[in-house]
């Protein structure tokens, strides 16, 4: 069953699944897709294009599927994919891609609390925790597991590695590479996310490759390059290990130092 709140106004050309709970105060527009069990809790607005999947909780005062603020954008049709489980607390803003065709994508099991912000062309991974006033800008890349501190924005362009964690009022506007601390303003890496890597079950190998890739990388006197073909030399076993050096090779606007 679809439950909708008297004073909510739900586009006839929305598609809400069984299950949907739509709250008080809630505006849905057209080509907007939600899927079953997704909840807004009230005062929640979601604008398509939009794919929303299953088992959402949208907390009040979400604007989900605005236009991009980027001002190149001129009312061309732009998209939101957001998947499964995630939850967006108070204010939380998400808008669409900027060029007729892009889209911003959100995937599962995802915290984003309050007044966190995806712009638009991002992509975002699963099991990720945006603190509250934590900000993207356009064409961000977050991998899954990867953690942003409360009041901390993100350049356009940059990448978040996988189960990386960015303190509280940090400044990035480079790449912060997979498994590492990110801090400060300008920000430095401080260390590699080793509380977090055993929370998740990794391996005693796994960190031990990691700590002597953070050294080789932060603590040594070779260049990024040097330090690559010495960790690849050396080191390159494990599969993160391998993650991060193909993260670096791939990195457009350098990484964090």
């Amino acid at each position: 069953m679809i439950t909708v709140h008297p004073s909510s106004v739900v586009d006839p050309a929305a598609m809400l699944h069984p299950g949907v709970e739509v709250g008080p105060f809630c505006h849905i527009g057209p080509d907007v897709e939600i899927g079953t069990g997704t909840r807004l809790i009230g005062h929640a607005t979601v604008f398509g294009p939009t794919r929303i999947g299953e088992g959402n909780v949208f907390y009040p005062y979400c604007s989900i599927g605005q236009r991009s603020q980027d001002l190149k954008y001129e009312v061309e049709p732009t998209y939101l994919e957001i998947g499964d489980n995630n939850s967006f607390r108070e204010f939380c803003t998400v808008n669409r891609g900027t060029l007729p065709g892009t889209k911003t994508v959100i995937g599962s099991h995802g915290n984003f609390l309050a007044y966190s912000h995806v712009a638009h062309d991002c992509v975002v991974g699963d099991h990720v925790i945006f603190s509250n006033n934590g900000t993207i800008a356009g064409h961000v890349i977050v991998e899954d597991h990867a953690i942003i501190g409360g009041l901390s924005g993100v350049h356009q362009f940059c990448r978040l590695g996988r189960h990386s964690i960015i303190g509280g009022c940090t400044k990035i506007v480079q790449d912060v590479p997979p498994y590492m601390i990110a801090d400060g303003n300008p920000a430095e890496i401080r260390g590699i996310n080793q509380v977090g890597l055993e929370r998740r079950g990794f391996p005693a190998e796994a960190t031990r490759a990691l700590r002597e890739a953070y050294r080789l990388l932060y603590r040594s006197n070779l260049n990024v390059k040097q330090a690559c073909e010495k960790i690849r030399e050396e080191h390159a076993g494990p599969d993160v290990v391998a993650h991060v050096l193909d993260f670096i090779a791939a990195s457009q606007r350098g990484i964090v130092r």
